[in-house]
């Protein structure tokens, strides 16, 4: 028992250190973990306060990198949306619109890497769009940070700005839709006491994370988002068909 904690525990750890290095992945990782051991919406409620405590630590950490601007036009369509996807959990099924993501994200990814010039222009309109699309997907999936990541590091961000605006933009959804799980009575109060441990773990992953960014040069940086996104799109794809 107490060995199965130990490695829930650890994966959220780890999942915490890639997400923060490639600006998303927590979920997409931890999310399949969990769901080893609890059920769907106990498993999205704990990951959920894993993603937001790990990103508040990227904020605070990256926070010389905050593209206001950005964080706005992502953020504001992201909260309505998420909270939209968030109250649908309970009647939309997930495995098909899983797949469809994961193929998505997988041909973007792939293109992307054979293409290194290709960019998205940063509109408000497309900033508006990816926000949209990755705060539904954050509410209905609890997975959303590959858009944002596939929207944010298609604009040639700076790697510290990258991290700082994309965390801060997961700030926001998540604080949109936790209140909404609880709301809705999707974690037991015997799971309470997993909370205080995951915001310490959050915190902790994003500091590793820090180190691993500090010394990974620019150059490489968009390459390993990519990979990262590639990674996660076989995940999704994966999960979708074994349910």
């Amino acid at each position: 028992m107490y060995e199965l904690i130990i490695l829930f525990f650890l994966a959220a750890f780890l999942s915490i250190v890639v997400g923060t290095v490639a600006g998303f992945g927590t979920s997409t990782i931890f999310l399949p973990v969990a769901l080893f051991f609890l059920d769907f919406q106990t498993a999205l409620v704990l990951v959920a306060i894993t993603h937001i405590s790990g990103n508040i630590g990227a904020v605070g950490f990256f926070r010389k990198g905050l593209n206001k601007k950005l964080i706005i036009l992502f953020g504001l369509p992201s909260i309505i949306l998420t909270i939209i996807g968030a109250y649908l959990v309970i009647f939309i099924p997930q495995l098909l619109l899983q797949i469809f993501l994961g193929i998505f994200l997988l041909v973007f990814a792939i293109y992307s890497l054979l293409s290194p010039e290709f960019t998205i222009h940063p509109t408000k309109l497309n900033t508006m769009i990816g926000g949209s699309l990755s705060g539904f997907l954050q509410g209905l999936l609890g997975i959303g940070g590959a858009i944002r990541g596939a929207f944010l590091i298609s604009y040639n961000l700076d790697k510290v700005v990258y991290i700082a605006t994309i965390s801060a933009i997961a700030v926001i959804i998540d604080a949109a839709r936790i209140p909404v799980y609880f709301s809705n009575n999707l974690l037991g109060p015997q799971y309470y006491y997993y909370i205080p441990v995951l915001i310490i773990i959050g915190i902790m992953g994003s500091y590793i994370g820090k180190r691993i960014v500090n010394i990974t040069p620019q150059k490489f940086f968009k390459k390993i988002v990519l990979i990262a996104i590639a990674i996660a799109s076989l995940l999704l794809i994966y999960q979708g068909l074994v349910g």
